[in-house]
């Protein structure tokens, strides 16, 4: 016999909570900030007043600083080095022991080896530098951007763009204060297939679309449990551990550190540091699919159910997770699969968008194919590289327009909060069986994945009658204030998940 939930799960009601939500602060309305910063940007101090002048900008080579060049940050320096009159001057990373493959690869093209910083401050302070391209662990991003528009320095930012809810709003508010171009690495925005693909969806031509399909079904080992048996580990000796933690809690990591690789990425799986795959891989799908939508708001409710299965591990996040969104007129669902799965609808890491009359299907970030209610193929887009996201960036920085940007900061706050809300819901939820999930909607366009979540679990040996997961709250959400209504008690820990504790010295303040 399955033990029966303590509240229902069959549908999102916005507005009706199952228990009191949030209510520790007062969250400051998304476009109220904007409107505030945008005033105050017109009226600029003389100690507001950005750093590098327009006019230079728009002529002259531009000076960057790439920070964080171990994985993803080689990427960034490929996208300004030797391009649209970019010279990287400046590389920075905590850890001197991975920066020998960007120090080279710049030199070799450059003629001379770019200065190395270990602390982001040395970076900011230096006026010479135009442009911060940040490349970190998510929890820095914020934090490293805001500190750099405040100097003056234009920023492209990778994915997620955030580390929580309130710092995209931060983010936003301080790029229009300090007139600064801000672009969030969510590259699809910038390929010509994946435009093509988004305009024939918005076409009317698969008719009324109403659901938006992300997926992340990207294969996760485990991680190993050296924490979990030995506690505490030591970082690399060549790491500021300390820098490294930066804004978050500086605890040591319960995790293997004796290879560069697993403190350098796994961070991921942990709480403090990361997001999970939901916003991690999974923050492309989710920004593909709210664009597709045509969504420029937060959702009205978020709920998420799912757990980390098929092995013990230091991990903390999700491997498995299903998410529904919730906009009255339409509906997005996400979900991560780190276990093996077969594709769905011929995506495995893409997005389907379901119309009346068809629909869409985006296997990658730069191709898609159109089909009809009979699933007969009917059109097909292709084409696009990352490079394309960083050349719209230096035009936007040149031309000093924010609207010329395919990926605002503004649009990357959004797109990085949905993976908030849904990670909110699922830590704030309870356990049960998870077997349980098969029941847990009962509209039939939910229905189908809920099943498919625990038919998942048990094609991957996962005892679903009798392992636990997590069933989040299904948490009724303002759009407007970005904030989640409700009065009474409430859980202090999940009213603290729209923002964190920032560490001394280390403090990330409201923009005024």
């Amino acid at each position: 016999m399955r033990r029966a939930l303590s509240y229902p799960y069959n549908r999102l009601t916005p507005g009706k909570l199952p228990m009191d939500v949030f209510n520790r602060r007062e969250f400051i309305n998304r476009s109220a900030i904007i409107a505030a910063a945008a005033a105050a940007s017109s009226t600029v101090t003389a100690e507001d007043k950005p750093a590098p002048a327009v006019a230079r900008a728009q002529a002259d080579k531009l000076r960057v600083a790439v920070v964080g060049v171990r994985g993803r940050g080689m990427s960034h320096v490929s996208g300004f080095l030797g391009k649209n009159n970019c010279e990287i001057t400046t590389v920075c990373d905590c850890d001197e022991a991975v920066i020998g493959n960007a120090m080279k690869a710049i030199e070799k093209t450059q003629g001379k080896a770019p200065k190395y910083e270990k602390d982001i401050r040395k970076v900011i302070e230096n006026k010479d530098i135009d442009i911060v391209s940040i490349a970190t662990p998510n929890h820095w991003h914020a934090l490293m951007a805001v500190w750099a528009m405040e100097a003056g320095k234009d920023v492209y930012c990778e994915k997620p763009a955030t580390h929580n809810v309130r710092e995209g709003a931060i983010m936003t508010a301080a790029a229009r204060k300090f007139k600064r171009i801000c672009q969030v690495g969510t590259q699809s925005r910038s390929n010509p297939g994946m435009k093509d693909s988004i305009a024939y969806v918005k076409s009317g031509k698969i008719g009324k679309v109403d659901l938006a399909i992300g997926l992340c079904y990207k294969p996760r080992g485990s991680i190993g449990d050296v924490g979990l048996k030995m506690g505490e580990q030591k970082t690399p000796a060549t790491m500021d551990y300390d820098l490294w933690c930066g804004p978050a809690p500086k605890t040591m990591p319960k995790r293997n550190t004796k290879s560069n690789g697993t403190v350098h990425y796994d961070w991921h799986w942990i709480w403090d540091f990361g997001n999970g795959d939901l916003g991690n891989q999974g923050v492309h799908e989710m920004d593909k699919a709210r664009w597709g939508l045509g969504k420029t708001t937060m959702p009205n409710s978020v709920f998420s159910v799912g757990g980390r299965f098929g092995y013990t591990d230091d991990g903390e996040t999700a491997n498995t997770q299903l998410c529904v969104f919730d906009y009255t007129d339409a509906k997005m669902i996400f979900e991560v699969r780190g276990l093996t799965t077969d594709t769905y609808k011929g995506a495995k890491v893409g997005n389907i968008w379901v119309g009346t009359e068809g629909y869409v299907v985006c296997p990658s970030y730069n191709a898609g194919v159109a089909y009809d209610k009979a699933g007969k193929e009917v059109a097909k887009f292709a084409g696009g590289s990352d490079q394309l996201h960083f050349d719209n960036f230096v035009k936007a920085v040149r031309s000093r327009k924010v609207e010329e940007l395919n990926c605002d900061i503004a649009e990357g706050h959004l797109s990085a909060a949905l993976c908030h809300l849904a990670n909110i819901s699922y830590r704030l939820g309870t356990e049960a069986v998870i077997a349980e999930a098969a029941g847990v909607y009962a509209q039939e366009n939910v229905k189908e994945f809920s099943a498919g979540l625990v038919a998942h679990l048990k094609a991957n040996k996962v005892d679903v009658e009798k392992v636990k997961g997590r069933f989040g709250i299904p948490t009724a959400f303002d759009p407007k204030t970005e904030r989640f209504p409700g009065l009474g008690p409430a859980s202090k820990k999940a009213n603290d998940m729209l923002f964190r504790e920032y560490r001394k010295g280390f403090e990330l303040k409201e923009i005024a």
